[in-house]
């Protein structure tokens, strides 16, 4: 029995002798993992281009089925028309005014969203405070006194994340009048 004990504790001696040798080589790096990301970002980008191509079909369907109003292009990627004009006044508001605006939210079916008495009067500090992109470019497009609609693709609006009774990438009508400019 003494034998048995012998060998057991020499074998578990060669075990732990052999585990403090291999613990103690230095230690080999390891190469690092690539992870393929272009296949997700080329997804995602197919994705957009598809989202942005159907929502300015239909944004060009409403406006070509609306042969009474002037629609104009902006250059920051949305569209809009006038409902009422100033040509009083010629200067357009410019970083750091405040601007004093009503707006209503309609989708492209002409149903509203969000009527002016829910939004109320917003004050806004022209590129100073957070607005949806196309509100940000659409107002410094406007003279006091002016109503303009915006036609706003989703990517100018809420984009993919929607935004109470906006949904996820629905484009936006936003009908907005710019009540007073206060000059910084």
């Amino acid at each position: 029995m003494n034998t048995k004990i012998k060998n057991i504790s020499t074998i578990g001696f060669s075990i732990s002798l052999l585990a403090l040798i291999i613990s103690c080589t230095t230690p080999q790096p390891r190469k690092p993992v690539v992870q393929k990301t272009s296949s997700f970002l080329e997804e995602s980008i197919e994705r957009n281009k598809i989202i942005n191509k159907v929502e300015e079909e239909a944004l060009i369907a409403l406006m070509q089925s609306d042969t009474t109003k002037e629609y104009i292009t902006s250059e920051k990627g949305f569209w809009y028309y006038y409902n009422i004009k100033n040509a009083e006044i010629n200067e357009l508001p410019k970083t750091g005014d405040e601007v004093i605006f009503t707006y209503e939210i309609k989708d492209v079916n002409n149903k509203t969203i969000y009527t002016k008495e829910e939004l109320g009067e917003k004050n806004y500090l022209v590129d100073k405070q957070e607005l949806i992109t196309g509100l940000q470019d659409g107002i410094k497009l406007m003279k006091e006194g002016e109503t303009v609609t915006f036609l706003f693709p989703s990517h100018k609006a809420y984009g993919y994340s929607g935004y109470q009774k906006i949904n996820s990438n629905q484009p936006l009508l936003y009908t907005v009048t710019l009540a007073k400019v206060l000059k910084n």
